[in-house]
């Protein structure tokens, strides 16, 4: 089968890299296309996934960004003739592959992002999810007699054949004797002054000094982390999972490293003050991911010398769930 993969975000890349790596395996032709944003095009180069840059995030409005990539990807796939297109919560290649009609599958597994879900879970034949999202808040979606639902965490099937590399201490200079924090940065651009967030801006001042690595979102980040000082502040992309692996405390405001941390057994907080998504809810229901309340509570933390027995899922389950689009 000639498959078509398409990255949008630097998380697709760690999501996609075993399951392309896994379609291979198993014979078939897999052509990847990344998108300019975040870290996305550095993470296809570190992990070796062979890729064709196309488009980039733009500061125009969502709709004249999708029209215009969208676009782009169909010229670009058209003369290839794939069997199937897939992307992880990607609208850009489910727009191209409906102009093509190619058949498509998308996966996520936050189920409140509504104008991206309005579009991918109406174009795709199937529509790949965690058990723990209730089918019922996808209905809205047109997601009904599509949904391939899988159980635990997507990071717990991308991260079943990680093992950390020490390797990434050293690029840092990190001393292992020494509390190690990591610290992901919200998608705002300002951290302190203007960030929606006053509770990350506290948790940043309270970690200043210490051994704490920020993966900063954005260039314009990474200047204001440097210019204020106090951090670790990677100037390309790391290894970011052997870090979570090694920290004794991560603090996200996003989703997709909160559960990295919580699938390879790292104390973890979040600062997320959007909707939470079912797979969150049941995270903090279990104790697994913690709210972060007061930025005291990022020092006040000591990691287990024992941690939970890590859990691995084939990733080949989630192949054959966005494969089956095309059947």
């Amino acid at each position: 089968m000639r498959v078509w993969v398409d990255l949008t975000n630097s998380p697709h890349v760690l999501v996609m890299r075993p399951l392309i790596a896994a379609m291979r395996e198993d014979g078939h032709e897999v052509e990847v296309t990344a998108r300019d944003f975040a870290q996305t095009l550095e993470l296809c180069e570190l992990l070796g996934v062979d890729h064709t840059p196309i488009g980039r995030h733009g500061a125009e409005s969502r709709a004249r960004n999708l029209v215009r990539r969208s676009g782009a990807l169909a010229r670009w796939a058209r003369p290839r003739r794939f069997d199937v297109a897939m992307g992880h919560a990607s609208n850009d290649v489910m727009v191209a592959a409906a102009l093509l009609r190619i058949p498509s599958a998308t996966a996520f597994d936050y189920e409140w992002a509504t104008v991206q879900h309005q579009v991918n879970c109406r174009l795709a034949r199937a529509v790949v999810v965690p058990e723990a999202i209730p089918p019922k808040r996808l209905a809205r979606y047109g997601a009904t007699g599509k949904l391939r639902r899988y159980a635990g965490l997507k990071e717990e099937y991308y991260l079943a054949d990680f093992e950390p590399d020490r390797a990434v201490l050293g690029e840092l200079g990190l001393d292992q004797r020494e509390p190690l924090y990591v610290v992901r940065t919200p998608p705002a651009l300002a951290l302190y002054h203007r960030f929606e967030n006053s509770l990350f801006g506290q948790v940043l001042e309270r970690l200043r000094g210490s051994q704490a690595v920020v993966l900063p979102r954005t260039s314009e980040q990474r200047q204001q982390l440097r210019a204020d000082g106090g951090f670790i502040v990677p100037e390309h992309v790391v290894d970011a999972p052997s870090l979570v692996a090694f920290a004794d405390l991560v603090i996200s405001a996003g989703g997709t490293m909160n559960r990295e941390a919580v699938a390879l057994g790292t104390p973890v907080f979040t600062t997320f003050e959007g909707r939470l998504g079912a797979v969150d809810e049941g995270l903090l229901r279990d104790g697994r991911l913690r709210r972060l309340e007061d930025a005291a509570q990022v020092t006040e933390v000591q990691r287990s010398k024992e941690g939970p027995d890590r859990v691995r899922r084939d990733p080949r389950e989630l192949v054959r769930m966005l494969l089956s689009a095309n059947r």
